[in-house]
């Protein structure tokens, strides 16, 4: 499974979101320079998450964009799934698409190997929520710490 620019860019703005949402409303401005990713990019994809109810956006002088919920309850399996789909190594596996199963199904050996792949890989993105990698930025850059000498 390969991740395209859509669910990659995607994870990093809601990422960015979640470590500067104490600051207010983010603009899409800021998060396009500190993440590299272009405005007009993001918006098509803020437009996605909007829709799903990850972000919502505030109007006004001081107007921008807010996660819709706590970063805690945010996974990177619901962002992803927003912006790529169902999360599986093959069609015959999307849980969502019974006309993909084939006529083998009943007796396909590999089809239940390919569940079992689908379903690790769910569980480690449901698992990770965007506050967890916000707590990992900070151990990694020190930020938020207090030293004491």
């Amino acid at each position: 499974m390969k991740l395209s620019t859509k669910g990659r860019y995607g994870v990093r703005a809601m990422f960015d979101l979640a470590l500067h949402g104490g600051e207010g409303a983010i603009t899409l401005k800021s998060v396009a320079q500190r993440e590299h990713i272009s405005e007009k990019y993001l918006e098509h994809l803020f437009s996605s998450l909007k829709k799903a109810g990850l972000i919502h956006s505030v109007r006004g002088a001081q107007g921008g964009y807010r996660l819709a919920r706590p970063a805690s309850e945010i996974t990177l399996g619901d962002i992803i799934r927003v912006l790529e789909g169902p999360v599986a190594p093959t069609d015959c596996v999307v849980e969502e698409n019974s006309d993909a199963v084939c006529e083998r199904a009943d007796d396909c050996v590999m089809r239940t190997i390919w569940c079992r792949v689908r379903d690790a890989v769910n569980e480690i993105l449901d698992s990770i929520t965007l506050e967890e990698i916000v707590e990992e930025q900070r151990k990694l850059t020190g930020e938020g710490y207090m030293y004491y000498i």
